[in-house]
């Protein structure tokens, strides 16, 4: 762990076991974290805000983050390896979402911010007490940051939560998944060992202790809480921190939709359809229902059942697979008593719904799952309604624009989604009928550090990355003052 600036065991020694979900294999331990250590980090972080200079000394800020980033970019090949073992993901996936792209932006956008955002603005005009009233808006750091990470992209998540917050000024105490902390505790080392962060500024703090890591929503001295994760807990989550009146950013579960038009180019369908299934499904934005006119409903299917059956399954670490394990041997059985739910309430299993055989030897404990297609009329069972996190996806028919966006907001959910079709106009107007944080058109990507991401309705509040993810690290105070008579 990192805490106060030093790297070091759990109090106790007490260690958990990080498992490869690929083999179901001891990868090895990770020191755990009990309540001691975890209000120790806490300790750390607001001292750090309170008594160094780190919220308002921005040069010393932009020079840390730079030194974060050069430590990073010298290990990205073992951090890129270590990724494809406790995660689970294919290597494929390490030229994208899970390592190259917030390794390219998410820290180097905010640490220009540092230097770029307008942190004070004069309000003009005279305003209602004369022209010796003067008013001045300042933009502060929040205080101390508690960002709460999962597993299925950790490094992303990870770095797009800190980057904003030091920036910012914030201190932060970071929790990585337990399924995952490798990619966290390398980045407490490199702060530790190759940068110049006060003490206390950057902690991280693994635990496999669900009753540890609530300390950081129900201590006071943490004033944000920055969680990306399922919405149960995000809930809990926002419950408990409403008790010491903390901030919150939650970007939680989603069952986004891929929307189809009769016009669409049919090979964008089925690229689009077999894009749930990369890293097992396990990303929160994967559009895990489609939705197909009537018309075509039965061709589609067809086609995306073929194209499920016939996508490579195995080693993470081979580069012609695209579909590796879920996270954990828990996960797996969730996403298999959810493929059963489904046929049991009637939905059509057109393809998977079951573990996989004929695996290599090495890989036969791990937790894989067949790509699954269901076909459903019925957009009101768990199949269609549900986060399943896992390669699964639900085909379900529509007649015709208005009611694609009947059926794509027919969902307490609301986090992304994806509009295809030969009419650009038409697509653009339909995904403006979406309810959702983030929609693409046509392949068009909306990611980037500079751009807002988060959900709405129970996908969360809040956004990561661009103006909007920065400014939600900050907080805001009006300063009136009167000037000398002349």
């Amino acid at each position: 762990m990192l805490i106060g600036g030093r790297l070091r065991d759990a109090a106790h020694g007490a260690e958990f076991a990080n498992v490869a979900p690929a083999t179901g294999q001891l990868l090895g331990s990770t020191a755990d974290a009990a309540a001691g250590d975890m209000e120790q980090a806490i300790a750390a972080a607001r001292h750090a805000f309170d008594h160094t200079d780190w919220a308002v000394n921005r040069p010393l800020r932009r020079r840390c983050l730079d030194q974060l980033q050069l430590a990073l970019e010298r290990e990205q090949a073992d951090l890129g390896e270590e990724l494809v073992a406790e995660a689970g993901c294919p290597i494929l996936t390490l030229g994208n979402a899970q390592l190259a792209w917030p390794l390219a932006e998410a820290l180097r956008y905010p640490a220009r911010l540092i230097e770029e955002f307008e942190w004070e603005r004069l309000l003009t005009g005279a305003g209602l007490f004369g022209p010796r009233n003067v008013r001045t808006v300042v933009q502060s750091p929040v205080g101390v940051v508690a960002a709460i990470c999962p597993s299925n992209f950790p490094v992303e998540v990870m770095l797009n939560k800190l980057g904003p917050a030091l920036a910012a000024g914030n201190t932060v105490v970071l929790k990585p998944d337990p399924h995952t902390p490798w990619n966290a505790t390398r980045l407490g080392r490199l702060v530790a060992e190759h940068t110049d962060f006060p003490a206390g500024v950057v902690n991280v703090v693994p635990t496999s202790s669900n009753a540890v890591a609530n300390l950081l929503a129900t201590d006071p001295r943490v004033d944000l809480i920055s969680f990306t994760g399922s919405t149960a807990v995000g809930r809990a989550l926002m419950r408990t921190a409403a008790d010491t009146m903390k901030r919150t950013f939650l970007e939680l579960g989603g069952k986004s939709a891929l929307i189809v038009l009769d016009d669409a180019r049919p090979a964008a369908v089925i690229q689009s359809a077999v894009g749930v299934c990369v890293h097992a499904g396990q990303a929160c934005a994967a559009t895990s229902r489609m939705l197909v006119p009537r018309k075509i409903f039965d061709e589609v299917v067809d086609q995306v059942g073929a194209a499920y059956a016939a996508v490579p399954v195995g080693d993470p670490a081979h580069s012609d697979t695209l579909v590796g394990p879920l996270v954990s041997a828990a996960q797996r059985r969730r996403v298999l008593d959810a493929c059963a739910q489904g046929v049991r309430d009637g939905a059509r299993l057109i393809t998977g719904g079951g573990t996989v055989s004929g695996l290599a030897p090495h890989l036969r404990d791990g937790f894989f799952v067949q790509p699954t297609v269901f076909a459903c009329a019925d957009s009101s069972l768990p199949i269609t309604q549900e986060e399943i996190f896992g390669p699964v996806v639900v085909v379900l028919p529509h007649d015709g624009d208005d009611d694609a966006v009947r059926l794509a907001n027919d969902s307490r959910y609301g986090l992304a989604g994806a509009v295809l079709a030969g009419d650009p106009d038409r697509a653009m107007a339909v995904a403006r009928r979406v309810r959702t944080g983030a929609i693409g058109v046509n392949g068009g990507m909306y990611y980037g550090a500079d751009a807002p991401f988060g959900g709405v309705k129970q996908s969360g509040h809040g956004r990561q990355g661009g103006l909007e993810g920065f400014q939600q690290y900050l907080e805001t105070t009006t300063i009136g003052y009167r000037t000398p008579r002349e």
